[in-house]
């Protein structure tokens, strides 16, 4: 008898483990084999219940010698179709393991979107087996049968010539679309194909497709490829190198904006593919644009497919069954296209891998970066990391160990210098009785630039959410004795904490610096920037009301395809401003925008968190790249009450050596990445004591499991509210953990939260490597 290890689909704590079952004869007999079986969804007894689960693995004997064969539960029956492969199901199990998440949670990225059976509770009290909600969709098509030219209808059989003549003249039409032109025809079809005039056929439709997958049409004529550069052409021969050597290597394409990188790509999965591999390309979904698809769609056709949250369902199912068919030989896709059933991967290319937005901010709390590096450690595959920006850790790695590469591109493709950067001091603005959000450098570069009928990008940085203090007469920021981050503001009670140690003290009334009593909480939003902006346009000779403001933020980019119809009006207007928050930050690529604009820069540097200062230098440089991007020179003017931050003076003058040397040695000295891994234990409940009272006791419990490990180099920190201490009506707190970099910290923690007894009003997750602390 074979046995089989299943996955329950019930993604709890209380169940982490595989359940055996017995694989009954006839299910290893209506299969391809046993191994056919793994990867698919199963039903089977549980308890008193029945559950959707899938098979992890098959074997011949009992893991355990102890249980008696007889008792083990059959499985039931088979729903579908393997999901995912036997290293699918080793992904799901590291995934599980790694980030310390529910096993059930982690397979299910495996499977398709909405295409998976259930087992729902009935309210009668029982369960019952429901079908997955989306599936392929059947088209009914109408083709000429063997009798079409010789049958004639009978006198007066309208509908029957008007659908013979309909398909005379267009060949073979959908059933639906003749009953939408004559109306109802079911008959009429019925009685032309038992004569043999028509033949009705069943095709599958790929929704958001104008044709079914097929692979690439003989008639596709690909893009022609452009000479490279020189920097393209090392970068080029360091990935496919990597390739070849098929040992799971890593190579930074560090690229300035607009030195060609995606043509790069391009050209490397084209040597993968002349191999017989295929190719995966994850985008930040803010850059997942209809342009972004297109090259790819135009170098390798029909061969793309495409995943990503703005698709509907349906369309997400088809595109993965597409991958599942093997038609697919490359995949364009946000961060969950990693576990799309693309087999025999040659090369994963990562672009703008710095993106927070490959990090899963919730279970499993996976980073697409990592699991994409082991993943291509185990097949064998090449991994491209690219960005004008690449993450700090990503350089260290490059120096410090043999299988990162880094390869430079310090130039545009088109030979045009990188635009001038501007930093405009807001402090000398307002001591200059200037109260505008708009500095008089800015608003005059505008008014001569879209007077002449250019663009303009004005950022509106507003990530996070913590408010912070800031004097307005010489820029003064209160900051924490002990973390180098900034206090956080609490209207509640009038105070100022530290979200990482717990310092607290009291808001001052004014400046400690300067003795100012201009001391404001920080930031706007884009309505109030919008209407400022329109009111500075409408009073600029020469620009007027006729010059529209493009607004792009969540609100203006949440419907289905609201993000291409507003870029596409921004590039129709003839002088025009795209006013929006990081979203307009990179991916965008218009000839005419000649000034970009960033309204606040301060917003982000401040944010109490470690990373705060890099990603105010990735902004900058990021969004500096839409400026000057053709035959018209590009201005950048960055406002800032900290104009001698290191961050932004470095970003202005394109000096990376230096804000790295400056921002290493402050988290070496403090204990950040790269230097150390950390876990971060987040808990949140309705209740602000017990959740403070339970993450003190966890805390404590922490502690001793450190104290217990044979690996000293960890220590566990404080149990501290969270920098949005209070969200959606529950309180949240944080524990942090911190080892050496070399430590395997999931490792150490994971037996315990595995067995840790659920808390009934407390939840409680772990983040490892946290991609922020906020």
């Amino acid at each position: 008898m074979k046995f089989a290890s299943v996955i329950l689909d019930i993604p709890t704590q209380s169940l982490e483990c595989a359940y055996t079952y017995a694989v009954p004869e006839e299910l290893i007999s209506g299969t391809e084999g046993v191994g056919a079986l793994v990867g698919c969804a199963v039903l089977a007894g549980f308890g008193h219940r029945r559950a959707v689960g899938f098979v992890m693995e098959v074997f011949d004997e009992l893991p355990d010698h102890t249980l008696d064969p007889a008792k083990i539960k059959p499985i039931e029956c088979v729903l579908s179709k393997p999901y995912f492969d036997a290293e699918g199901a080793a992904c799901a199990q590291w995934l599980a393991d790694h980030y310390i998440a529910p096993l059930a949670s982690c397979v299910r990225l495996f499977t398709p979107p909405g295409g998976v059976p259930r087992v729902v509770k009935q309210r009668s009290g029982g369960w019952r087996l429901e079908e997955p909600a989306i599936g392929e969709v059947d088209d009914r098509w109408v083709v000429p049968g063997p009798a079409f030219f010789d049958f004639e209808p009978r006198k007066g059989a309208i509908k029957q010539v008007m659908v013979l003549e309909a398909l005379a003249a267009g060949g073979d039409v959908r059933a639906a679309e003749l009953a939408a032109e004559f109306g109802g025809i079911a008959s009429t079809l019925a009685a032309l194909e038992k004569k043999g005039a028509i033949t009705i056929e069943h095709r599958r439709r790929m929704r958001g497709m104008d044709t079914p997958a097929a692979g690439a049409s003989s008639e596709f004529v690909p893009t022609q490829k452009p000479t490279l550069t020189c920097g393209q052409a090392d970068a080029l021969a360091a990935i496919n190198e990597a390739a070849n050597r098929e040992s799971g290597e890593v190579v930074v394409v560090d690229g300035v904006t607009g030195s060609g990188k995606t043509e790069v790509y391009l050209q490397a999965i084209e040597h993968v593919l002349d191999q017989g591999k295929t190719a995966l390309v994850l985008v930040p979904e803010i850059s997942l644009t209809p342009q972004t698809v297109g090259r790819f769609r135009g170098r390798f056709g029909d061969t793309v497919a495409v995943m990503h949250s703005r698709m509907s369902a349906g369309e997400r199912y088809d595109q993965w069954d597409f991958i599942r068919s093997g038609q697919a030989r490359v995949v364009v896709g946000a961060r969950s296209a990693l576990f799309t059933p693309l087999a025999n991967v040659g090369l994963i290319v990562i672009d703008e891998e710095h993106e927070g937005s490959y990090k899963q901010d919730s279970a499993p709390r996976y980073h697409a970066r990592d699991v994409a590096i082991w993943m291509a450690k185990r097949r064998g595959a090449a991994v491209v990391l690219g960005s004008a920006t690449p993450a700090l850790e990503s350089l260290y790695a490059c120096q410090t160990r043999d299988d990162w590469h880094q390869v430079s591109l310090p130039e545009r493709a088109n030979k045009k210098p990188l635009p001038e950067i501007c930093v405009v001091d807001m402090a000398a603005e307002f001591g200059s009785g200037s109260r505008s959000m708009f500095s008089g450098a800015l608003t005059r570069a505008l008014a001569e630039e879209l007077s002449q009928g250019h663009k303009a990008v004005l950022l509106l940085n507003q990530r996070g959410f913590a408010k912070f203090l800031l004097c307005r007469d010489c820029g003064f920021v209160p900051t924490c004795p002990s973390c180098s981050t900034s206090l956080t503001y609490h209207e509640q009670g009038n105070y100022l904490t530290c979200h990482h140690c717990g310092y607290k003290t009291s808001v001052p009334a004014r400046c400690p610096e300067c003795g100012s009593p201009y001391l404001k909480k920080f930031g706007a939003g884009t309505q109030r920037v919008e209407a400022e902006l329109r009111a500075l346009l409408d009073s600029l000779a020469g620009v007027g009301p006729e010059v529209p403001i493009i607004r792009m933020d969540a609100d203006t980019t949440a419907a289905k395809g609201a993000h291409q119809r507003l870029l596409e009006e921004f590039g129709a207007a003839r002088a025009a401003v795209l006013l929006g928050t990081q979203m307009i930050a990179k991916g965008l690529d218009f000839e005419d925008v000649t000034v970009v604009g960033v309204i606040n820069a301060d917003t982000q540097l401040h944010l109490p968190d470690y990373r705060a200062n890099e990603r105010t230098f990735d902004l900058i440089e990021q969004v500096a790249g839409r400026a000057g991007r053709a035959d018209l020179d590009g201005r950048v003017f960055v406002q800032t009450y900290e104009a001698d931050a290191v961050a932004i003076r470095a970003a202005a003058t394109y000096d990376r050596d230096r804000f790295m040397a400056s921002e290493m040695t402050k988290r070496q000295m403090v204990g950040y990445p790269p230097f150390v891994r950390m876990a971060n234990v987040l808990l949140w409940g309705n209740s602000e004591r017990e959740v403070r009272e339970y993450a003190q006791a966890l805390q404590a419990e922490l502690e001793r499991v450190v104290a217990a490990s044979p690996e000293a180099r960890i220590s566990v920190l404080p149990a501290v509210p969270c920098v949005l201490a209070k969200l959606r009506n529950t309180y949240r707190y944080h524990i942090l953990v911190k080892a050496a970099p070399d430590v395997d910290i999931s490792a150490v923690l994971l037996p315990f939260f595995r067995q840790r007894k659920v808390h009934e009003s407390v939840n409680v997750a772990v983040d490892i490597d946290p991609e922020d602390l906020l």
